[in-house]
């Protein structure tokens, strides 16, 4: 696990890095569900958009473990030297969105869009929301919406080859996102504007391409490993 922790701490910056493109993606969701909760249980508007987030998080750490296990059978063939490679390419071009410098990454996210075509019309029947359960259950099914930075994301958890250190970097990945999807009022506007400011965002993206060309295979890794 302490040699996992290095790990998880990237994962979550850059689930709290890629928080302004979660924002884009889900805040539109996050605001429908606010509004779709009854105004019976608006006082429980706390817990039901907790649990939201839980299921959504829980869906990625059960996306990682899947991948991962895809990971593992592949950790030790020539494949897996060149997962590694698409992983490290798509950290490098996350970063560059996350700067504002390019957004090809979003392209990506054509491969889920025909999953999502099933997934949508049962999550949608699930508005409004009114208990724990439902919310839970909604924030599953929405955690699979097509998503460039949670792909890359994804893919870099699997190279590393353990099915279970993937779920526990996407779990951390997940956790990254909450301040700006889960925190509400005055907290969430100032997180979000700070996130959202050029300098910020260009110093993340520019710590992600520079994690993407250590997770790149040569010399280099041994070199920084010795130190």
């Amino acid at each position: 696990m302490l040699e996992l922790a290095p790990l998880l701490v990237s994962a979550l910056i850059l689930g709290l890095l890629g928080g302004g493109h979660c924002l884009g993606m889900c805040g539109g969701l996050m605001g429908a569900l606010t509004l779709a909760i009854p105004k019976e249980q608006r006082n429980r508007r706390f817990r039901l958009l907790l649990a939201y987030n839980v299921g959504r998080i829980l869906s990625y750490a059960t996306a990682g473990l899947l991948i991962g296990l895809a990971g593992w059978a592949v950790a030790n063939s020539p494949g897996a030297m060149v997962m590694r490679v698409i992983a490290a390419l798509l950290l490098i071009a996350m970063g560059l969105y996350l700067a504002g410098w390019w957004s090809g990454l979003t392209r990506i996210e054509a491969l889920g869009r025909g999953l999502w075509r099933y997934i949508q019309p049962v999550a949608s029947r699930l508005l409004p929301v009114s208990s724990l359960r439902r919310a839970l259950l909604l924030g599953a099914l929405w955690g699979w919406l097509p998503c460039g930075l949670v792909y890359s994301t994804l893919l870099w958890s699997a190279s590393q080859g353990n099915a279970l250190d993937s779920a526990l970097l996407m779990l951390a990945f997940g956790l990254g996102t909450w301040p700006v999807l889960l925190a509400t009022g005055l907290a969430a506007e100032r997180t979000t504007a700070i996130l959202r400011k050029r300098g910020v965002r260009m110093a993340g993206g520019v710590l992600v391409i520079l994690f993407g060309l250590w997770t790149l295979p040569g010399p280099h890794q041994h070199w920084l490993m010795g130190h």
